[in-house]
């Protein structure tokens, strides 16, 4: 996990934080949240790539947080 406060917000990351939060095994990532430039808050789960809607921090490790323990369960 990787989180920035940004010095000021910019209009792709209103909430001004960039982040990059990975779990992945032999190189290969199982569940991803970032919000790179361009792409916007998204989240990755196995294949699929969908939107986030970030809201917190806290918020934000709790949902990948689970990702993982539902991924970890399988």
């Amino acid at each position: 996990m990787v989180i920035w406060k940004l010095e000021r917000p910019d209009q792709e990351r209103r909430h001004g934080f960039k982040y990059r939060l990975y779990y992945g095994r032999d190189g290969q990532r199982i569940v991803g949240y970032d919000n790179e430039k361009g792409k916007g808050d998204h989240r990755h789960y196995r294949d699929r790539e969908e939107p986030y809607v970030f809201t917190t921090v806290d918020r934000l490790i709790e949902d990948f947080n689970a990702d993982v323990k539902k991924e970890e369960r399988q």
